[in-house]
């Protein structure tokens, strides 16, 4: 007679074996039904390469998105649900016409990993040196897409970002918000090994009091990029980087401390950038820029025209107008779809009450990506 836990092994082991044939199968169905959906899209891209449309449809993408989200019937949650098809998106849009994505690098910045979130891992990323970089290989169309920062919840907005909108003929396709979380990487295995702490000045200031509160002493060294920073101490004693958690995967680097910065609710805005206009679905939100004649109550009026419609204005910056000493100009975000023929008057009466008006997009709403 056997022993009842062999017993209850062997009943285990069955049911595990059955199990996994039932996953077995159900993966040869996916696999059947993924390659039928890229058949779809090849005939997509087909049809694409005739009038040299974009493959990248932002709106057509979040409509695809919300419409599986709200007919998940299942117990696959959501964040799992979104993180797979991003990815099948991904798939599809190279399957159509392989992309190359600008954006601020090396490799292992948090625009880059904004990037992997939302365009997937299919998506061909190229690294540039600098923002100025960025925006002109997507205005001379090196780069179909870029990647860049424009504000963070707690620094406020990326200047340069802003400026580099008034020299470059560059659109807004889409925006997404992703969650910034820092780590201290480093070869160390303690903070007490730790003398010199490199990152980008925007992370430094995102981890002063943290920095402050376990490493008074350590000299703080302003690099170019997260990415830069965790390079620069490959290979280096009694070094740390501040950057992301993957970066130190990526590198081989222990991860000293996680989550060091000083607000746990920080997010950053980047902006997904085109050379043309986004034509495709109804967007939710429109950014543009303007500049003002020198009167008084300009920037009231241009106010009012927007009030009177019920245009709810979600961001309004002024910046230095370089070439004009003591002038300004306006980036503001108005949760309307400007580019609809409805607001033509409206964009009309805009343009006689500036000095200048440039749309720079409209766009849909962006989604809150927290593993980034």
């Amino acid at each position: 007679m056997r022993p009842k836990t062999d017993t209850n092994s062997h009943s285990i082991q069955e049911r595990l074996k059955s199990i996994r044939e039932k996953i077995d199968a159900t993966d040869d169905d996916l696999l059947d039904i993924l390659n039928r959906r890229a058949e779809f899209c090849l005939e997509v891209g087909k049809i694409k390469s005739t009038s040299k449309d974009s493959v990248f449809k932002p709106f057509r993408e979040k409509e695809v998105l919300e419409r599986l989200s709200a007919n998940n019937p299942g117990i696959l949650p959501e964040d799992h649900l979104l993180s797979i098809y991003r990815e099948i998106l991904s798939s599809s849009r190279r399957l159509q016409r392989p992309q190359e994505v600008a954006y601020l690098g090396p490799e292992g910045t948090f625009s880059f990993f904004a990037g992997i979130e939302y365009l997937g891992h299919s998506t061909d990323f190229k690294p540039c040196n600098n923002l100025i970089d960025v925006f002109q290989a997507v205005a001379v169309k090196d780069a179909e897409l870029g990647i860049i920062p424009l504000e963070n919840s707690l620094q406020g907005s990326v200047g340069q970002s802003l400026d580099m909108f008034l020299k470059y003929n560059v659109y807004i396709q889409a925006e997404i918000f992703c969650k910034i979380s820092h780590s201290l990487l480093s070869l160390e295995d303690s903070l007490s090994s730790i003398t010199t702490v490199y990152s980008h000045p925007q992370p430094l200031a995102q981890c002063s009091e943290w920095l402050r509160r376990h490493l008074p002493e350590s000299m703080v060294v302003p690099m170019e990029s997260t990415a830069a920073a965790a390079r620069k101490v490959v290979g280096k004693k009694n070094c740390a980087a501040i950057g992301h958690v993957k970066l130190g995967e990526m590198l081989n680097l222990n991860i000293i401390s996680r989550h060091i910065e000083d607000f746990t609710d920080n997010w950053t805005r980047f902006l997904i950038i085109g050379a043309t206009r986004s034509q495709e679905g109804s967007h939710d939100k429109t950014s543009l820029l303007f500049t003002l004649p020198d009167k008084s109550g300009a920037l009231v009026e241009v106010l009012t025209i927007l009030a009177k419609k019920g245009i709810n204005m979600k961001k309004l910056e002024s910046r230095p107008l370089r070439s004009e000493k003591w002038k300004y100009v306006f980036f503001a975000d108005v949760e309307c779809d400007l580019s609809r023929n409805e607001y033509s008057e409206l964009k009309k009466n805009l343009g006689e009450n500036c000095h200048s008006l440039r749309i720079l997009g409209s766009y849909p709403a962006g989604p809150y990506l927290s593993d980034v």
